[in-house]
């Protein structure tokens, strides 16, 4: 567990940290000494995702477990990393719930692109929208697929009037 590629923690049924393999001291800054026996939820999630990350934790500590949950940890530096966590209920030999492990993936370059990505794609259209010369488009079938505010204003017809509508035969005059 200690040398695994992939970040893995724990909790005790208190919430409090009992695992820290050498990949989350890595990706986090913080030892296993600093983390060992601090609140998880309220020392290493970022607080818009305490509640809900405490749910997952909840309810793996009452048997019902979370694939794929992506959290935010906040580093000792204070950046943000992404991880991808499955977490699992840790038993005892008597089959006793007595916390839950955490394995996960560092996404957090993924997570940065895909927000990039997303960020461009709004000041795009952003852009089209309130340019100051009409920009509208067609799919492949003619049907309007793009009408910004310039040609709503310059037509009369909302975007909403003109998205999917044929362009030559409804908006062009013979």
């Amino acid at each position: 567990v200690d040398n695994a590629n992939a970040p893995i923690f724990g909790i005790d049924i208190h919430g409090e940290v009992n695992e820290w393999n050498a990949k989350t001291a890595e990706i986090t800054g913080y030892s296993r000494e600093e983390a060992f026996t601090k609140p998880l939820v309220s020392t290493f999630i970022v607080p818009k995702l305490r509640h809900s990350v405490q749910e997952v934790l909840d309810n793996a500590l009452q048997g019902n477990e979370t694939s794929n949950y992506e959290l935010e940890f906040e580093t000792k530096s204070r950046e943000t990393r992404y991880l991808l966590v499955n977490a699992t209920t840790r038993r005892d030999a008597e089959n006793n719930v007595v916390g839950v492990v955490g394995v996960a993936q560092d996404v957090t370059e993924t997570a940065k692109h895909d927000r990039a990505v997303a960020a461009m794609a709004n000041e795009l259209r952003q852009l089209v929208d309130t340019a100051n010369a009409p920009i509208f488009g067609i799919d492949v079938d003619g049907n309007v697929n793009e009408w910004n505010d310039k040609t709503a204003e310059i037509t009369g017809f909302l975007k909403e009037e003109a998205m999917g509508k044929p362009l030559v035969s409804t908006f062009i005059v013979p």
